[in-house]
């Protein structure tokens, strides 16, 4: 008996010492390839890329992961026990791998030939999510328990708590347990209900297929299970335990606390670090801060909005965008009313709502929050269709708010687009490429070719000026035909207002937008002269028309490219590089990328001609402008022709085509209305010396906008509330008057100088080298004695 408990023993402790030993020859061989769990401490979870404005309001943040990373110590004590209770409630016992489960699991395969996830701790669960895969072999697993004993030995339990709970994935894109805190019910970690901690420690078993989003009932179930573990393992209390299972599962789906609308712009600066870092600009924490104005980009967002429902409300109403079954208005059937309703979210603020009735004195419609009653003039705009075709009660229909009470509105079909530039450097401080990103990601201000209209005259005079002509000269706006290669196809462009004036000068042609003269210029300078001139305004010349269409503005040009048209007459004529990255930092906030963009600077031109003169005064003639410094953006136009079209678009803004402008109460703006074939495009391209801006109107299929939808009506106001906003508090500043310039006074029939004593004589501002001749017969003219003075 004695031989065999000994021969028993001896045979025993043989299998163990080679199991010992075979499970460490074991150990030694998968963990040849197994990472360092120092690599476990450096570990640099994804951080998700985010885009703010220049003042340092979040715009857009972009990533595959959603993260809000935590300290031990910043974790709430029933969130840790949450997951203890779920996941190991033997954690801070065992050494890495709990052999109890273990034996369950593998019971399980003795009994049923079923392979069973068993026994895997927190500490196995953290070494497989970081380093190995989900596959369900034993060779895996071996690993995992290799790993996760080397984690135990070499980490605290807070600390292996601490990763896990920052690195494991929760469903819905979230990584850890403050990013689902935010994803699934819009909270911080710290202020959520026992019941939400337990819906989110209910999920590591399932994520993808039992989170609240994708399936409410299991996560409830999920969550109730956890809050059974917690009360039996004595860490909640029976009272707790009732309060929490009580408690509804309501979930608020994440949505990043954007602080400022500027999505189109949060989209380009997206697509400009993918395209610098690739797949690394999602995860690495890089932070874009744009050169967006906040004050400005919500200046832009109202008034492109409001002028585009203005315009929807001119157009009369087109009917309900959607009908519910009644049964759906019932008071039975408002969980279903509010999904129908949550399935057509918010366009730049217009609320989906169901009519619940209809009268020509009252509607009342119900919105996810409740009801609303529309009073007579919060509809009155669609009461003409109204008339014809009622609402009836579930029809869908969008309300806005308008002060303190709701208004009836519609889904505008018309697009717009606006640009606000510093046309100093360049700076893109407002953009909106259409009325809401979020029902549209088409982004007019950057993708939208129009053709300009008469938006682009400012440069074809332009070209005029510098070949010879001055504001004085003499056009004759009067019927011009151009035969065709067949009968009756011949080109008669006409004015847009139809009308004929005969001789006018090019100032006043210009306020008027008088085609037939833009046309006649073209002709006189020649299109070779314009195709190679118009382009110094740094706008594209592959685009030019090699024929007289390009004074009509045939030319397609995007609202950005034609804002960087208007800010080298803005600056003086210097030429600049719209852009809208300043910074590019890292996730430790060190400043990787700086935006150095070369700046207009008349001042700098004029001082260092100075100095040269100075150098050698007797060579004053001689001297050639120095060549740009590396900051000095080039210029491309001569200061006196920027003056005389600033001037004469001043006229524009004064008493012209857009004297809508005076109601700003400026004397300092300046710029021209666009309007092309049949009202398709409508335009306002303006500036004050610190500001341009420029608005878009039209149809995304090229579509008339209507009789009298004209750049003035259309797009102006857009221009008008925007700098209402962006010249708040900005001096009143012209251009000043450059050298090279005299003041005469004119026959403004003739264009030529007065005659000494004429009554209506005006004055006008030409070239010194290029002063009209005098009317005829006249033996001296006063306006020329003494000019020698002026040069």
């Amino acid at each position: 008996m004695k031989r065999w408990i000994l021969a028993t023993t001896l045979a025993l402790a043989a299998l163990v010492l080679g199991g010992a030993v075979a499970a460490w020859g074991a150990a030694q061989y998968f963990g040849r390839d197994l990472p360092s769990v120092d690599s476990l401490r450096q570990l640099q979870l994804a951080v998700p890329l985010r885009v703010v404005s220049r003042d340092g309001k979040l715009i857009g943040e972009f990533g595959a992961e959603r993260r809000a990373l935590l300290k031990y110590q910043d974790i709430p004590q029933n969130v840790i026990h949450a997951f203890l209770a779920a996941e190991d409630d033997r954690f801070f016992e065992h050494p890495g791998f709990d052999w109890q489960g273990l034996t369950r699991a593998a019971f399980k395969l003795a009994s049923s030939g079923e392979k069973a996830q068993g026994g895997s701790t927190i500490t196995m669960q953290l070494a497989r999510n970081v380093f190995l895969s989900n596959e369900r072999t034993f060779t895996r697993k071996f690993k995992e328990i290799v790993l996760a004993t080397r984690i135990e030995h070499e980490l605290s339990k807070q600390e292996i708590l601490e990763l896990y709970l920052n690195k494991i994935f929760l469903g819905e894109r979230a990584y850890g347990v403050g990013a689902a805190a935010l994803v699934y019910f819009g909270k911080d970690i710290r202020a959520l209900s026992l019941s939400e901690i337990a819906v989110i420690a209910g999920l590591p078993k399932a994520p993808s297929r039992d989170n609240p989003v994708a399936n409410p009932q299991r996560a409830h179930e999920r969550r109730d299970y956890v809050l059974h573990r917690m009360r039996d393992l004595g860490y909640i209390s029976a009272l707790d335990y009732e309060a929490a299972l009580a408690e509804p599962v309501t979930v608020h789906p994440y949505q990043a606390k954007v602080e400022l609308d500027a999505a189109y712009v949060a989209e380009m600066a997206r697509a400009q670090l993918v395209e610098q870092y690739g797949e690394d600009a999602y995860t690495k924490g890089y932070t874009v801060v744009t050169t967006i104005d906040s004050n400005k980009q919500l200046a832009a967002n109202a008034a492109l909005r409001k002028a585009l429902l203005d315009y929807d409300e001119r157009h009369g109403w087109r009917g309900p965008e959607a009908r519910l079954p009644a049964d759906v208005l019932s008071e039975s059937g408002h969980g279903e009313l509010g999904r129908a309703l949550d399935a057509r979210p918010p366009v730049a603020g217009l609320i989906a709502a169901a009519v619940v009735s209809y009268a020509p004195e009252e509607i009342k419609l119900l919105t996810r929050d409740g009801l609303v009653t529309l009073e007579k003039a919060d509809f009155a705009w669609a009461n003409a269709n109204l008339a014809r075709k009622p609402l009836e009660p579930g029809d869908v229909v969008r309300v806005r708010r308008v002060g303190e009470r709701w208004r009836l509105a519609e889904v505008p079909s018309v697009q717009a687009a606006f640009v606000g530039l510093d046309p100093m450097d360049g700076a893109i401080e407002a953009l909106i490429g259409g009325f809401d990103f979020y029902a549209n990601k088409f982004n007019r201000a950057i993708q939208a070719r129009r053709q300009a209209g008469s938006g682009f005259k400012p440069f074809l005079y332009s070209a005029g000026l510098a070949y010879g002509f001055t504001p004085a000269s003499i056009f004759l706006d009067a019927p011009v035909v151009f035969d065709g290669a067949t009968e009756g196809a011949g080109w008669r462009p006409e004015n847009f207002e139809g009308d004929l004036q005969g001789p006018m000068r090019l100032r006043e042609a210009l306020v008027q937008s008088r085609n037939l003269v833009s046309i006649r210029l073209l002709q006189a300078i020649g299109i070779d002269y314009a195709r190679q001139y118009v382009p110094r305004f740094g706008i594209p010349a592959d685009r030019l028309p090699n024929d007289l269409t390009m004074a009509l503005g045939s030319a397609v040009f995007t609202p950005l490219e034609m804002a960087r048209g208007y800010a080298t007459i803005a600056n003086g004529g210097f030429v600049v590089d719209p852009y809208f990255v300043a910074e590019i930092r890292d996730a430790r906030g060190q400043v990787l990328y700086a935006a150095h963009p070369k700046r207009a600077c008349p001042a700098c031109i004029d001082q260092r001609l100075a100095e040269a003169a100075d150098a050698d005064r007797a060579a004053q003639a001689a001297v050639a402008p120095p060549p740009p410094a590396d900051d000095l953006a080039p210029r491309a136009i001569e200061p006196q022709i920027v003056w005389l079209i600033a001037d004469m678009m001043h006229d524009v803004a004064v008493r012209g085509t857009a004297a809508k402008t005076r109601e700003l109460g400026r004397n300092d703006l300046a710029g021209k209305t666009g309007t092309t074939n049949d009202e398709t495009d409508a335009w306002f391209n303006g500036f004050q010396k610190t500001q341009v801006g420029i608005a878009w109107v039209g149809f995304d299929q090229p579509t008339p906008l209507g009789r009298g939808e004209v750049g003035a009506r259309a797009a102006l106001p857009i221009w008008i509330d925007y700098m209402r906003i962006a010249l708040k508090g900005v001096p009143e500043e012209r251009m000043p008057r450059p050298a090279g310039l005299v003041e005469v006074r004119i026959d403004p029939r003739s264009g030529k100088l007065a005659r000494a004593g004429a009554g209506d004589a005006i004055f006008e501002t030409v070239q010194q080298d290029h002063i009209p001749e005098a009317e005829s017969g006249d033996e001296r003219d006063p306006n020329k004695a003494g000019l020698e003075d002026l040069y």
